[in-house]
């Protein structure tokens, strides 16, 4: 391995040493609550140093999302390589991403303030890039299920791949972030049991989603 090789390989495992040391501070403080100087602690690095390798605290922030992404679609992708009908992909991809709120419930915090930051043009970051094709990643594999449900029969004809996959993650978000919020308020006042809450709403898309005649012959299968 040349300098150069080895330089690069250093640079990216201080990176991910610095996202491990980020991901304590920020989980037991709360990004709002968490500041440079606990992070550069906690990585046992100066403040200096850290910013040589993120912008500001947020930058590091979209890093960890980066990473949560990862786990997601490595989830979803081993959902998509079921030996089922498209539609039960879907379904399979969205009961994923359900564990993976339950499984990963700091990484799901994580994406859940990334989606309410807005950033503008002219501060797009790195980060900020890898985390838009990341997500796009993600998007593409719920696509590819529906795509493959479109040719197997299993799934409505008339529906854009890409579009669907948009509509069912915000749909899907919406539903798994009102369990996280709402969940023991639900249960106590309510008497709502929230996962089976979350399955009916995966029957709903399910049905949703096949054909006008109920199901073709290869999703009855």
């Amino acid at each position: 391995m040349g300098t150069a090789e080895r330089r690069e390989r250093e640079k990216e495992q201080r990176r991910e040493s610095i996202l491990d040391a980020a991901e304590k501070v920020f989980f037991s403080r709360g990004v709002k609550d968490a500041t440079m100087d606990e992070i550069a602690g906690a990585a046992e690095l100066s403040k200096g140093t850290l910013y040589l390798y993120f912008k500001s605290k947020e930058d590091i922030y979209f890093g960890i999302h980066h990473r949560a992404l990862g786990i997601l679609r490595g989830m979803f992708e081993t959902a998509m390589a079921s030996p089922i009908p498209g539609v039960e992909k879907v379904r399979e991809i969205g009961q994923a991403y359900y564990e993976f709120s339950q499984k990963y419930p700091d990484y799901f915090e994580a994406m859940m303030h990334f989606d309410a930051e807005v950033t503008r043009p002219e501060e797009v970051g790195q980060v900020d890039i890898e985390c838009h094709q990341e997500g796009m990643a993600v998007l593409g594999v719920v696509a590819q299920s529906i795509r493959q449900g479109i040719e197997d029969g299993s799934i409505r004809g008339d529906l854009d791949p890409m579009r669907t996959a948009i509509l069912l993650w915000a749909q899907t978000d919406g539903v798994i972030r009102v369990v996280a919020r709402k969940c023991e308020h639900m249960r106590e006042f309510d008497n709502i049991d929230l996962k089976d809450l979350v399955e009916d709403f995966f029957a709903f898309i399910h049905e949703a989603l096949g054909p006008p005649d109920g199901g073709s012959e290869v999703a009855e299968q």
